[in-house]
C-alpha cells in the first residue's frame, strides 16, 4: 500500500462516518423524544463542535503530523458513535454531538492537508479522486447500516459494527499515512486573505448547493411537484451518484481541461442543472436536473482545496481550515436560508438564490483564472 492508496481510505472512512450518523438520526430522535425544532438545533451542535475544532487542527498536524492527528480524530469517533444511538437525555446529546463534530472536523481538515501533500508530489491531479472515495464512503455507510438495520440487529449493534470497520480501515491505513505536514507559519488560525477567500467563497456556495440539494429535495418534490413521499429521496439519490461518478472521473477530466475549464463547465452544468429542477413538472427531467447539479458540483471544491497546495497568499496550515470552516458555514448556513425563504415564500425562490450564487461563483472563477490556469 502506498501514500495514495491509504489517503483514499481515509476519505472513505470519513464518508462511512457521516453516513453511519446519518441512519441513525431518527433513532437519537426518538431516543430522546425531541421535536423537529430541538433537533435541528441538536444538529447544529454537531456543525458547531467542527467549525470549533478546524481552526487548531493546522497547529496540531504541523506539530503531531497527518497520521497522528488523523488517527486520534478517528479514535475519537470510533468510541463516540455508539453513544449516539442510546443517549435519551437531549442536553446530553448536544454534549456529544458537539464533541463529534469536534472529532469530524479536525478529520476533514486533517485528511485534506494530508491529500494536498500527497497530490503535490504525485505527477498529476488526484484531489477529485480522494473526494470522490468520500462520496463511495456515504454510498457504503448508508447501505452497511440500512442493510443490518433490516436483517434486525439491534441499532446498538449496528453502531458498534460500523465502528469496527472503522477501526480496520484505521488500521489498515495508518502506516502510510504521513507523520509530517507543513511547518506552521504564523498564527495558528487566520481568516482567509488574498486569493484564499476565493477559494472558501467559492467552496461556500458549493456546500450550500450541495446542503440544499440534501435537506430540500425531497421536500420539494413532494409539496412542490406532488412527487409521492416514498419516491422524494430519488432527488438526492440522483444527485449523489451523479457526484459520485463525476469525482472518480474528476482526476482525468481535470488532467485534460484544466482546472479553470472544469469549473467553468461545473457551474454551468450546475446552473442549467438547478434551472431545470425549478422549471421542470414531471419527475423524469426533475432528475435529470439533480443528475446535472451533481455533476457540476462533482469536481469544483476538490480542485479549490488543491489550488490551496499551490497559492501563497496564505501558509497551508492556515489556508485549509479557514476554507473548510467557510465550506461548513455553507452547509449550516444553506439549509437555515431555504428553510426562512421556504416559510415566507416558497422552496422555489430559494433555489433561484442558489442559481445566483453559482453564477456568481463563475464570475469568481474568471478572476482566478490566471492562477487556475497556471497551476495545472
Amino acid at each position: 500500500m502506498n501514500e495514495k492508496i491509504s489517503t483514499r481510505i481515509i476519505f472513505l472512512m470519513s464518508g462511512i462516518i457521516s453516513a453511519s450518523w446519518a441512519v441513525i438520526v431518527p433513532y437519537a430522535k426518538v431516543n430522546t423524544g425531541v421535536s423537529d425544532a430541538t433537533l435541528g438545533f441538536l444538529l447544529l451542535c454537531l456543525g458547531f463542535g467542527a467549525m470549533a475544532a478546524m481552526p487548531l487542527t493546522g497547529s496540531l498536524t504541523s506539530k503531531l503530523g497527518c497520521q497522528k492527528v488523523i488517527a486520534a480524530a478517528a479514535i475519537m469517533i470510533i468510541v463516540i458513535i455508539p453513544f449516539l444511538a442510546i443517549i435519551t437525555d437531549p442536553l446530553l446529546l448536544a454534549i456529544t454531538l458537539f464533541i463529534f463534530g469536534m472529532g469530524s472536523g479536525i478529520m476533514d481538515c486533517a485528511m485534506n492537508v494530508q491529500a494536498i501533500l500527497v497530490e503535490k508530489s504525485a505527477p498529476k491531479p488526484l484531489m477529485s479522486g480522494f473526494h470522490g472515495m468520500y462520496s463511495v464512503g456515504g454510498i457504503v455507510g448508508a447501505g452497511t447500516m440500512t442493510c443490518l438495520l433490516i436483517i434486525g440487529c439491534h441499532v446498538i449493534v449496528s453502531t458498534l459494527i460500523m465502528s469496527a470497520l472503522i477501526l480496520a480501515f484505521l488500521f489498515i491505513s495508518y502506516k502510510k499515512l504521513l507523520p509530517y505536514a507543513n511547518p506552521a507559519e504564523g498564527p495558528t488560525f487566520a481568516f482567509p486573505k488574498g486569493v484564499v477567500i476565493i477559494f472558501g467563497l467559492i467552496c461556500f456556495i458549493f456546500f450550500m448547493a450541495e446542503g440544499t440539494v440534501l435537506d430540500w429535495s425531497a421536500v420539494y418534490l413532494v409539496d412542490n411537484r406532488g412527487i409521492a413521499a416514498t419516491e422524494g429521496g430519488l432527488g438526492f439519490a440522483a444527485f449523489s451518484i451523479a457526484m459520485t461518478l463525476g469525482r472518480l472521473s474528476g482526476d482525468a477530466i481535470v488532467a485534460r481541461f484544466g482546472s479553470f475549464g472544469v469549473v467553468l463547465i461545473g457551474t454551468l452544468f450546475a446552473t442549467v442543472g438547478f434551472i431545470t429542477v425549478i422549471n421542470s413538472m414531471t419527475l423524469p427531467f426533475i432528475l435529470s436536473g439533480y443528475v446535472l447539479i451533481g455533476i457540476g458540483c462533482s469536481n469544483i471544491v476538490p480542485i479549490m482545496f488543491s489550488q490551496i497546495g499551490k497559492q501563497k497568499s496564505m501558509s497551508q496550515i492556515t489556508a485549509v481550515p479557514a476554507v473548510t470552516t467557510m465550506g461548513y458555514i455553507g452547509i449550516l448556513a444553506g439549509p437555515a436560508i431555504i428553510s426562512g425563504i421556504a416559510h415566507y415564500s416558497s422552496i422555489v425562490y430559494g433555489f433561484v438564490l442558489v442559481t445566483v450564487l453559482i453564477v456568481i461563483a463563475a464570475m469568481l472563477a474568471f478572476s482566478i483564472r490566471t492562477i487556475l490556469q497556471r497551476t495545472n
